[in-house]
């Protein structure tokens, strides 16, 4: 079993960065795809990136791809989230999430744990 607990989110002007960490407890954290999902207002939880459990494999959402980053640390147990040129539409709760898996994957259903979500927010 594995527990998630995200940080650095908050309020950030468009055009600006900022970047997520997830930080996984437990010595299994190399084990699992990891993935990034995000939740607006009024909408489903969508994904947003994923990376394969050794780093040697990542996957974008197009409305994310060449603006967002996602990368790992095995050794320090963190999942990372490099947000760059950010718009409005970002704006949303950030969730970490490990799937049992040796290979990317992207749907909600198939990931077994999920952190609490961090906060992001772009203004105009």
């Amino acid at each position: 079993q594995v527990q998630l607990v995200e940080s650095g989110g908050g309020l950030v002007q468009a055009g600006g960065s900022l970047r997520l960490s997830c930080a996984a407890s437990g010595r299994t954290f190399s084990r699992y795809a990891m993935g990034w999902f995000r939740q607006a207002p009024g909408k489903e939880r969508e994904f947003v990136a994923a990376i394969r459990w050794d780093a040697g494999f990542t996957y974008y959402s197009d409305s994310v791809k060449g603006r967002f980053t996602i990368s790992r640390d095995n050794a320090k147990n963190t999942l990372y989230l490099q947000m760059n040129s950010l718009k409005p539409d970002d704006t949303a709760v950030y969730y970490c999430a490990a799937a049992v898996s040796r290979v990317v994957v992207t749907a909600t259903r198939e990931y077994d744990y999920w952190g609490q979500g961090t906060q992001v927010t772009v203004s105009s």
